[in-house]
C-alpha cells in the first residue's frame, strides 16, 4: 500500500455469502488454501461464529499482506494489536509498493504459499481486481453498516478507510505554500511539486490527476483537464518526478507533495520532531474524496486469517485505529450514531471541506484509470 498506492481489497473486504456448515471448517496448510473450506467461506456464520473463526485463524498463524507501510493511516500500530490480540504474524511484502503491484502479486501466485492472503488498494484497482476474479467474497460482521455505494454488491471488495486529496508543503524550504491546484504554476515552485507515485499504478498519484481535473472544469466522467494539468505543470517545469515519501521530504527533495490529507497529516507529525513545518491544505477548488478498499484474494493461502483480519479492521477497535492514523474509516457515520466512536481522534482530523463528498460511479472510475493509462506517459513524455 505504498505512497504509491492508491486506485485504492481483499477477502476482508470482499463479502458475500455462499453457506457452509461449522462442522469440519479447517485451516489452509500454507500453499493454496484454496483447497480448505475455509477458503469458500462467506461470513463467520460459516465457521460456526467468530470464536470458531479466531480459532481457525490462530490454527493457521500467519497472514501474507503486502503494501502497508507503518507510517500509512496508522498501519503499523494497526498491525501490532492484531498480532497481540491474536497471535497470529502478520509478514508484511514489499511495503511500498503499489495497487498495481498487489494486484500482479495477487495474480501471478496462484497456488502459492507466497500469494497475498489480503490487498489494500485504491477503488479502482479494487474494481479491476474483482473484474479479473482475483477476489473472495466475504461478509464481515459491519458489511450492512457500509454504505451501498462504499461495497462491492456480491462483497468482493468494500471501502476501509479514505480522505480528501491535499497539498503538502515545507514552510521552511517554501516561501509561499500553495494552497490551489492553480497556485501550483506559479514560477516560485519550479522543481517543487511532487506526486506520491505514478498515477497508473498509485492510487493516491490517480486521486491527485482526478483533483486537479475537478479543479479545472472536469468531471467524474472527464479526468482529461487533470492530465492536462500535468502536462502544463511539467512545461512549466514545476513538476518533480521524484516519488515523495517522509524520507524525500525530510531531505528537502520533495517540498511540495499532493496526496491524501491523512498522509500529510500524518507526516506533519512525524516530521515535526525531525525539524519539518509540513503544512497541509484541502483545496476547495477540486475537491475529490476516495476511499481505499479491501479485499480477500481468492486463493489466500491463510485463508480464515484473511476473514479475521476483515472482521478485525471493521470492528469499532480496528475503524478507530485507522482513525488514529487521521483517517476517516467508512463506519464512521455509523460509529458517531453507535456512541463507539473515539471522538478524541475524529477531533484531530484535517478540516474538510463543507456538505457531503461525492464519489465517482465504478463505471466512471474505470472510464478514468484507463485515460490515465493511456495518457499519462504522454504528460511525462511531453
Amino acid at each position: 500500500m505504498h505512497y504509491v498506492r492508491s486506485i485504492g481489497l481483499a477477502c476482508a473486504l470482499a463479502t458475500a455469502a455462499l453457506g457452509l456448515s461449522a462442522c469440519g471448517l479447517t485451516s489452509a496448510d500454507g500453499a493454496g488454501g484454496s483447497g480448505s473450506k475455509a477458503a469458500t467461506a462467506t461470513s463467520a456464520k460459516d465457521f460456526g461464529g467468530m470464536d470458531a473463526l479466531v480459532a481457525a485463524a490462530k490454527k493457521e498463524g500467519k497472514l501474507n499482506a503486502i503494501a502497508l507501510p507503518r507510517d500509512w493511516a496508522n498501519y503499523g500500530q494497526i498491525i501490532d494489536t492484531f498480532e497481540k490480540k491474536y497471535g497470529i504474524k502478520v509478514e508484511v511484502e514489499n511495503p511500498d509498493a503499489s495497487s498495481q503491484d498487489e494486484i500482479n502479486a495477487a495474480a501471478s501466485r496462484k497456488g502459492q504459499g507466497r500469494s497475498p492472503d489480503v490487498i489494500d488498494v485504491g477503488r479502482a484497482f479494487a474494481i479491476s481486481a474483482a473484474g479479473q476474479n482475483l477476489l473472495a467474497p466475504y461478509r464481515v460482521s459491519a458489511f450492512d453498516q457500509i454504505p451501498k455505494t462504499q461495497k462491492d454488491a456480491q462483497a468482493r471488495w468494500y471501502n476501509d478507510f479514505g480522505g480528501y486529496a491535499s497539498i503538502g508543503c515545507d514552510a521552511a524550504r517554501v516561501k509561499k505554500c500553495p494552497k490551489t491546484f492553480a497556485d501550483l504554476l506559479d514560477p516560485q515552485y519550479k522543481g517543487k511539486v511532487a506526486l506520491t507515485g505514478n498515477p497508473t499504478k498509485s492510487g493516491s498519484a490517480f486521486g491527485a490527476v482526478y483533483a486537479a481535473a475537478l479543479a479545472d472544469h472536469g468531471s467524474f466522467d472527464d479526468i482529461g483537464p487533470g492530465l492536462d494539468f500535468f502536462t502544463r505543470l511539467k512545461k512549466a517545469g514545476n513538476f518533480n518526478p521524484v516519488e515523495s515519501t517522509p524520507a524525500t521530504i525530510q531531505k528537502g527533495e520533495t517540498p511540495i507533495s499532493i496526496t491524501w490529507d491523512y498522509l500529510n497529516a500524518g507526516y506533519a507529525d512525524d516530521l515535526r520532531a525531525k525539524g519539518v513545518d509540513w503544512k497541509v491544505s484541502v483545496p476547495t477548488a477540486g475537491v475529490y474524496a476516495e476511499y481505499y478498499s479491501q479485499a480477500i484474494v481468492k486463493w489466500a493461502p491463510h485463508p480464515a486469517a484473511a476473514r479475521l483480519w476483515q472482521e478485525f479492521l471493521y470492528s469499532p477497535e480496528g475503524q478507530n485505529l485507522w482513525l488514529k492514523g487521521h483517517a476517516r474509516p467508512v463506519l464512521m457515520p455509523a460509529m458517531q450514531k453507535a456512541g463507539t466512536l473515539d471522538t478524541t481522534a475524529a477531533a484531530k482530523l484535517p478540516q474538510a471541506p463543507g456538505g457531503t463528498a461525492a464519489f465517482p460511479t465504478e463505471d466512471q472510475l474505470s472510464k478514468a484509470k484507463q485515460a490515465v493509462m493511456q495518457g499519462w506517459g504522454r504528460v511525462v513524455s511531453g
